[in-house]
């Protein structure tokens, strides 16, 4: 790429996302627009750490944004995380089991190389879930689909809970 290729498309990066002052709050919705540019499907095996393994395929496959456009397998034990307040800060409940689990729905982002991803899974009674953490791990198998994002847009704010 020539130069001047290279500012026109460093200028689009930077209007990707609002500059805004320090004491300047951001917009009440901020919107990116992107293709997919390709789709990756995962699959981990037999007492696999999810979060590990994802964390290796984003790694290995030189991804720095994707959607996670769905998931499924079972699991032998998870570790999860969700809000237990309505008022700021957040405060996070943590949770963590050992048994045998359906993983019937994986979803969440990789912002800037970041894995940000919730899991919703079920057992004979009741179904639960939230923020994905390291511990859980893949009974008979698991597959998780990305769909992979332009590298050039600057997601690196859309999960900051400090950024309102």
């Amino acid at each position: 790429m020539n130069t001047m290729t290279l500012l026109a498309l460093s200028m689009l990066v930077s209007a990707a996302l609002p500059t805004l002052a320090a004491d300047q709050a951001p917009p009440a919705v901020v919107t990116v627009s992107t293709e997919v540019k390709r789709v990756v499907l995962i699959r981990f095996k037999y007492k696999t750490d999810l979060l590990d393994g994802l964390q290796q395929a984003v790694k290995s496959e030189k991804i720095k944004n994707a959607v996670i456009l769905s998931g499924v397998g079972s699991v032998i034990s998870y570790h999860v995380h969700a809000v237990s307040n309505t008022t700021l800060p957040a405060t996070l409940a943590y949770s963590e089991h050992a048994g045998p689990m359906d993983l019937i729905a994986v979803n969440g982002y990789v912002l800037t190389g970041r894995i940000h991803a919730h899991i919703t899974m079920t057992d004979d009674k009741k179904a639960f879930g939230g923020h994905l953490h390291e511990g859980t791990k893949v009974f008979t198998f698991a597959i998780i689909t990305l769909g992979v994002l332009d590298d050039n847009i600057d997601l690196s704010r859309f999960d900051d809970s400090n950024w309102r």
